[in-house]
């Protein structure tokens, strides 16, 4: 049988045929004035997308180096931060964190539970020498979405700065930076700005500029200050990468064209499709919070999570991902995130069905791509 691949994972994800083609063009010098006019144009881009007037610096890098350029641009060794760990990207902050001697105190959450500016409010008033508060948007991990806005919130009122892991939630979910008063937003290029990895893009507000005046760490690559000036010259300060660009330069025209409503809305509606099917299969959701990026599904009893996976993979060939840290065989993860459309999800649930099948877990079959189809003939515009 002839077999094509579903990429349902929530990153990398599908990319439009348009954007894939930029790649196949001859290469252009980054020091011209040509590239120098699609870098800005995808700087604009950008900040539409992120909801700021401040710059919005291009880095060569995965988000993880975004999250790096944060806390090197901010802080000195010893500073006391918190940060909010509710699956492995939160962990993740917590662990760069303290790889540069950061004084850090951890919120450790039970994957899938939600965390309020109240419970922010009273963690800042027991450490109220704070420099950073640190948080993602969207839990990848555990299907998650934090409330940033009563974050942002809280740390208004106090000297310490919010900064939050967008890679996987900008362009999906809402977060606003300067109309909620986020402090610091980071972004990669894989998700719903649907181009391959390769950009990271960080944001600082005025009052995160402020603090990198005192900030005593040693950086190169990664100092933004350097990203600052070259942007002035309308340039980077190292090689971009150049076809990554011209390729989000392409994928924000499409976003412009549908507005960053219409696709909050469109992740939304995949979302609900999502969960609609695997509540029909009688499936658990992880998540109390879940949100719109990815789905994250309990493995019902009885049957090997892994091997799950592995068979929607390796026989179907629809990418969903498994559970990972002490989740991994629990729960599969499906992504309803950037270049992904409502025939995504009902092939992804079709995979899934037949393979629970094969199992042996007892369900009504089609129940959940009924399910899922439901929610599209309803909501279809």
């Amino acid at each position: 049988m002839i077999k094509k691949m579903y990429l349902v994972s929530p990153g990398p994800v599908p990319i439009p045929e348009d954007a894939l083609a930029e790649a196949a063009k001859p290469i252009i010098h980054h020091r011209t004035d040509i590239f120098s006019d699609i870098l800005m144009e995808v700087e604009e881009g950008i900040k539409y997308v992120f909801g700021t007037k401040q710059d919005v610096f291009i880095i060569a890098s995965s988000g993880t180096g975004g999250m790096e350029a944060a806390i090197v641009n901010l802080l000195s060794p010893g500073d006391e931060v918190i940060t909010i760990n509710g699956g492995k990207f939160g962990e993740r902050w917590g662990e760069i964190a303290r790889a540069f001697g950061l004084n850090v105190h951890e919120i450790v959450l039970e994957w899938g539970e939600p965390y309020t500016g109240e419970q922010l409010y009273e963690e800042l008033r027991a450490y109220p020498n704070t420099k950073a508060v640190f948080s993602t948007l969207t839990e990848t991990s555990s299907g998650s979405v934090y409330d940033i806005k009563s974050f942002a919130h809280v740390t208004s009122k106090t000297d310490a700065v919010l900064v939050v892991d967008a890679v996987s939630g900008i362009g999906a979910t809402p977060c606003p930076m300067d109309d909620w008063g986020v402090d610091v937003l980071v972004a990669g290029s894989q998700k719903a700005l649907m181009i391959p990895p390769g950009i990271a893009y960080i944001a600082f507000s005025d009052k995160a500029w402020k603090l990198t005046e005192s900030s005593k760490f040693p950086r190169y690559y990664f100092d933004l200050k350097k990203y600052k000036k070259s942007f002035g010259k309308r340039t980077t300060p190292y090689t971009p990468p150049i076809t990554l660009v011209i390729q989000q330069r392409k994928t924000l025209e499409i976003i412009k064209k549908m507005g960053i409503e219409a696709l909050f809305e469109h992740h939304r509606i995949l979302a609900d499709a999502t969960r609609a099917a695997v509540k029909a299969l009688g499936l658990e959701l992880l998540s109390k919070i879940p949100g719109n990026v990815a789905t994250a599904v309990k493995i019902p009893e009885g049957i090997d999570g892994k091997e799950f996976v592995k068979i929607v993979q390796k026989k179907y060939d629809v990418y969903i991902a498994g559970g990972q840290s002490s989740y991994a065989g629990k729960i599969f993860r499906i992504a309803h995130l950037g270049y992904m459309g409502a025939f995504d999800i009902i092939t992804a649930i079709s995979a899934i069905e037949m393979t629970f099948s094969e199992m042996g877990y007892k369900f009504e079959f089609g129940s959940g791509v009924k399910a899922a189809m439901e929610v599209f003939r309803r909501e279809w515009k």
